[in-house]
């Protein structure tokens, strides 16, 4: 029996006639072969009605070869190669809907640098182009480099000025790539808006971190132009309104969702309880959160988020302990709570459940987790986290982490360490340099840091207060009087940033440490607001170490009145008096702590073994391994004395 054809043959006697090249458009566009082609549903059966079209002649019309290509460069997988083979095989010659149906074949499948070759092709051969052609044009450049080229074709064709498809995508185009001058621009060009160009320009201000503008372009929409926003228009206000995080405007963007008509999606909810919760309204996210319908790993998450910036961490781990499901994102978040509310030991347990559950850290996660090790002191962790994300590139390095692990390095010791990821940074700011600033400073390297400012003021950033501390900082250690008196003067006078109490402190500690005791005393006097605790514990520390009673005596009545319980401040007065020999005034400061109930706290140290910190006070026994810790540190003192060890007093 022979196989059964696929498709009926034409009758042996009347053989199918193969059309002349001039057969009429309205006959080709209604042969039953192309109703066949509409319908199709594999490439198998395609390749048979192409063999039919082919011998009818009819593949070589426009028409028939576009439904051809379509189908080979839209399908899932897409047949590129047969698509090529078709559109070159087109005798009438492509159209603009071929060439840009090609260009999209090759975007759906990852290949923009083929979809802009083809598109050069069709500007080379003067090829039909419609504004179709143009968008996908745009969103391949929107994965390369020549934005400029195809934006300057569009005005060239006039096609900016009569289609607000190209209109939205070069807005769209200029946003996601965070040219918001260049997107603002094309904006303003436009004769003709819709409601996806407003939208487009109010996301890429709220994504770019310019909330302010993008409520104005929201307002100026819905007020100046009456035209009403759609669902993505409402959750992008959302986002702005959250990062300002201002309540009224809030309300505001919720009486817009209820009154525009455009109902209520998950992605609109989630971010209308995400933006309640930045403004700090819990029970507004709760409403909203409650009257959910359906409700996604997102909006848990955001409620746990809206529950920890309001400081009810209590209730964001019983939130999500009750999640149905979790994701990096909602882990994530919960670390960050844990890091922010200045529990670094839970957010690293936390982190250790995230790993044990199988969730993949994301940047966010690093970000979080990263400063707690750097305030744990945590060195092995920070550096396995660098290591296992960072060195293999399972994590890019962004600036805010780069910031983060900079930071975590000089902290836990390891300023070289530091000093090397700053140097390979790609992209610093002004964070970034502060914190190697910071750093130098902190571990005694004035030199360094101060070098490193220099370089810092001649790229062009501007310094802050953060800069400022750690320079002044630097001129501290090293007892560089004239330097940071000249520093103090530049911050105010060039940069035009006015002394917060630290930098008095700074210069307090500097001006005490070289002695001259009179001239800090001065600067406390002088404050604007009055010397903090740091700024007269500074005075009373270099009281301390050049014996001065009297200035002593003033900056401890000032620091008693700030904190009476602050058991450093009778010590280190005790010991002043004792440098003097006045003990009747030592016994007479013992008496009056003891009266006002101050109890000195005990030196406390710790130290992580594998992974594990301890934690030890002054005399402690209470560690299960305390007998041999201390015929260890017995051992090393006998050592010490054979040796002639003297220790530094």
């Amino acid at each position: 029996m022979p196989p059964q054809r696929p498709f009926p043959a034409p009758a042996a006697s009347a053989p199918h006639p193969r059309p002349a090249w001039n057969t009429n458009r309205n006959l080709v566009v209604s042969h039953p072969l192309l109703s066949l082609l509409e319908h199709c549903g594999s490439f198998r059966r395609l390749l048979q009605l192409q063999a039919l079209l082919t011998v009818t002649g009819l593949a070589a019309h426009r028409f028939p070869a576009s439904r051809l290509l379509a189908f080979c460069a839209l399908s899932d997988p897409p047949r590129l190669a047969h698509a090529a083979a078709v559109l070159a095989q087109c005798a009438e010659g492509p159209n603009a809907y071929m060439l840009a149906t090609m260009m999209r074949g090759f975007l759906r499948a990852g290949l923009p640098a083929r979809a802009l070759a083809l598109f050069r092709r069709v500007l080379r051969d003067r090829l039909p182009a419609d504004a179709r052609t143009i968008v996908f044009a745009l969103k391949a450049a929107s994965a390369s480099s020549p934005r400029a080229s195809v934006h300057c074709v569009s005005l060239k064709r006039g096609f900016l000025s009569q289609s607000v498809l190209v209109g939205n995508a070069l807005v769209h185009l200029y946003a996601s790539n965070m040219s918001l001058p260049d997107a603002r621009k094309v904006f303003n060009e436009m004769p003709d808006r819709d409601v996806v160009t407003w939208t487009t320009l109010v996301d890429g201000y709220a994504r770019g971190g310019l909330p302010d503008e993008a409520w104005r372009v929201f307002c100026r929409m819905v007020v100046s132009e009456g035209m009403w926003p759609n669902g993505v228009t409402l959750v992008a206000a959302a986002s702005a309104v959250g990062q300002m995080g201002l309540l009224g405007l809030g309300r505001t963007v919720h009486r817009c969702v209820a009154e525009s008509g455009v109902g209520t999606s998950v992605n609109l909810e989630n971010a209308l309880v995400d933006m309640f919760g930045k403004c700090g309204c819990l029970a507004s996210a709760k409403e909203v959160f409650d009257g959910m319908s359906a409700k996604d790993v997102y909006s848990w998450t955001s409620m746990v988020s809206a529950y920890a910036k309001c400081g009810d961490l209590e209730s964001a781990v019983q939130q999500f302990e009750e999640m149905p499901r979790r994701n990096s994102v909602s882990w994530s978040c919960m670390i960050a709570a844990y890091s922010q509310a200045n529990q670094p030991e839970e957010a690293v347990r936390m982190f250790n459940g995230m790993i044990a559950a199988g969730a993949e850290p994301i940047d966010a996660t690093l970000v979080s987790v990263v400063p707690a090790c750097a305030q744990l002191g945590c060195l092995d962790l920070g550096r396995w986290l660098y290591d296992t994300y960072i060195v293999s590139h399972k994590i890019e390095l962004t600036v805010n982490l780069g910031n983060a692990f900079v930071d975590m390095f000089a902290k836990c010791g390891d300023v070289g360490a530091a000093s090397r990821l700053f140097g390979n940074m790609e992209e610093k700011n002004v964070v970034s340099w502060n914190s190697m600033i910071v750093a130098h400073a902190s571990h005694g390297q004035s030199e360094q840091a101060l070098r490193l400012f220099q370089q810092f003021k001649g790229i062009g950033i501007f310094p802050d207060e953060i800069t400022y501390i750690g320079v002044l900082s630097a001129c501290s250690h090293s007892g560089l009087v004239s330097e940071g008196q000249h520093h103090f003067k530049e911050m105010k006078m060039v940069y035009g940033i006015e002394p917060r109490s630290e930098h008095y402190a700074c210069m307090i500690d500097l001006l005490g440490k070289v002695g001259l005791i009179e001239e800090a005393f001065e600067v406390a006097r002088s404050m604007p607001v009055g010397a903090d605790e740091a700024g007269w514990g500074a005075l009373l520390n270099a009281c301390r170490m050049h014996g001065n009673v009297e200035i002593g005596e003033c900056a401890v009545d000032k620091l008693v009145g700030l904190d009476p319980s602050d058991s450093g401040i009778y010590i280190l007065m005790s010991q002043i008096y004792a440098s003097k020999s006045k003990w009747d005034q030592v016994k007479m400061l013992r008496m009056v702590m003891r009266n006002r109930g101050v109890k000195k706290n005990p030196g406390c140290s710790s130290i992580e073994v594998d992974g594990e910190f301890h934690e030890f006070l002054a005399a402690d026994v209470s560690h299960v391994h305390s007998e041999d810790i201390y015929a260890a540190l017995k051992n090393i003192y006998i050592h010490s004395k054979t040796e002639s060890y003297i220790p530094p007093a």
